[in-house]
Parts: C-alpha cells; sequence; structure tokens
C-alpha cells in the first residue's frame, strides 16, 4: 500500500467569471468537478500515486462552466482532463491507464496476466453496472439490479490475497468506489434497499478503501449526491 500525503488545499472552483490558469505552461493539471465520479476516479489515482506537487487541481464549476475551458483546453467541454506535456487527454478510464504508464509512484496494475485479464474484465462491466443502478433510480430496485451487487460480491472472491478485486489495491478498484459511495447512499435513502446486506465482501471492500488516505478527502457530501439524483431522476428536491 502506498504510504500517502494527501492533504491538498483544495483550490476555488472556477466559473464563468475565472480567469484561465497560464494553459500550456509545462504545469501539468487536472481538471476536474468535486462531484463528479468520473473526475474522482482519477483524483483517488493522482492521490495514490504520491503526485499531488506534479499534478495540480484545477476545479471547474459544470453548471456555470467557464466558456475558456471549450475553446482553450478540452472542446469536449467535460471532465476530468488532463493537461500534460502539452497535450489534453480526457475520459477517466485511460485517464487512469495514462497515470500508471507516464507517472511514477505505487502501481495500479499487477504484473500478473490472471489479475490483468480479469481487470479488463470488471473494467468492461463498469459501463453494465451504471446503467443498471441508474436505470433503478427512475423505477426502484429490481431483480437486475440485485444481480449487479451479486456480481460485484462474486468478483470480490476470486482472489483471496486481499479484499480487493484483485486482491490488492488496484485501477479497478478505483473506477468503481465513486459510484458504488454514491449508489449506496442514495438506494438507501430513496428505496430503503441497502447493497451490502447479504455482501460481506463488497461490504468489506468498502470498509477497507474507507480507510484508504487517498480516497478520503475525494468523497463528497451524501446530502448533495442525494438532492442532486433526486433533481436529475425524480425531479424532487430534497
Amino acid at each position: 500500500m502506498a504510504t500517502e500525503n494527501v492533504n491538498d488545499v483544495l483550490p476555488p472552483i472556477l466559473d464563468s467569471s475565472s480567469e484561465p490558469p497560464s494553459i500550456f505552461d509545462g504545469t501539468t493539471r487536472l481538471y476536474l468537478n468535486y462531484q463528479c465520479p468520473f473526475a474522482q476516479r482519477v483524483w483517488i489515482a493522482r492521490n495514490y500515486k504520491g503526485l499531488q506537487d506534479k499534478i495540480k487541481l484545477v476545479p471547474i464549476d459544470l453548471q456555470n462552466r467557464p466558456a475558456w475551458y471549450k475553446e482553450k483546453v478540452y472542446p469536449e467541454n467535460k471532465v476530468p482532463a488532463l493537461e500534460h506535456n502539452g497535450k489534453i487527454t480526457g475520459e477517466s478510464l485511460d485517464l487512469l491507464r495514462y497515470l500508471e504508464s507516464n507517472f511514477e509512484g505505487p502501481a495500479l496494475l499487477p504484473d500478473d496476466p490472471v489479475k490483468l485479464e480479469f481487470a479488463e474484465e470488471l473494467l468492461t462491466y463498469t459501463d453494465t453496472t451504471n446503467r443498471i443502478v441508474y436505470t433503478s433510480f427512475k423505477g426502484g430496485p429490481t431483480d437486475e439490479l440485485g444481480g449487479v451487487f451479486d456480481h460485484l460480491e462474486k468478483a470480490l472472491h476470486k482472489f483471496d490475497d486481499g479484499p480487493f478485486f484483485l486482491g490488492q489495491f488496484s485501477l479497478v478498484d478505483i473506477a468503481y468506489i465513486p459510484f458504488i459511495e454514491r449508489f449506496q447512499v442514495y438506494l438507501q435513502e430513496v428505496f430503503n434497499y441497502d447493497i451490502t446486506s447479504g455482501h460481506p465482501k463488497l461490504t468489506a471492500w468498502i470498509e477497507e478503501l474507507n480507510k484508504l488516505e487517498a480516497y478520503k478527502p475525494t468523497k463528497g457530501d451524501p446530502e448533495k449526491y442525494i438532492s442532486a439524483y433526486k433533481a436529475r431522476f425524480t425531479q424532487v428536491q430534497k
């Protein structure tokens, strides 16, 4: 496990009234939003690899985006995006791999080919997980929703050398935890649905991740998650 020092002083959020940073001046910047689970993935990886002094956080207000972000930084106008070596790279899973390949720090992928193959399976399954869970937010828990957490529970049984998906902490855990963090609180609040019920490995996985110093400062306010999802899926503000 990494030796972590992640006590960042979080910079202020930039909106349409904010001036841009000195873009492409040689500084490596992670453009993110503090509430975005995709950006949170890369933020966790940055922290875990001990890159706080090498990758500067630049938070963007997604509800009131600065025009310069789309015009000068990332035409896709999304987060996360990484400014590094004079270019911009986007998409969270691609960025996790990019950090692993281009920066020092503790490894986020094992050498074991069996684990690497399983990692690819689980990373592919993230989209399925998110689609099914978000669909349940509209109509309530279904057997398909239960199947998602059964699948993750089974995956956590595959390796017995640690509590994480590949045994030891990896990029796979980072890919899942920002979403599980949100799913757990929303399903419990709105549907009284406990994702950990009958899932001891998933319960232990969440508990272990909550101890991780790289993850702790990236966690958001559960009430904000609940309010945002209610507004999005039920048009009801908490």
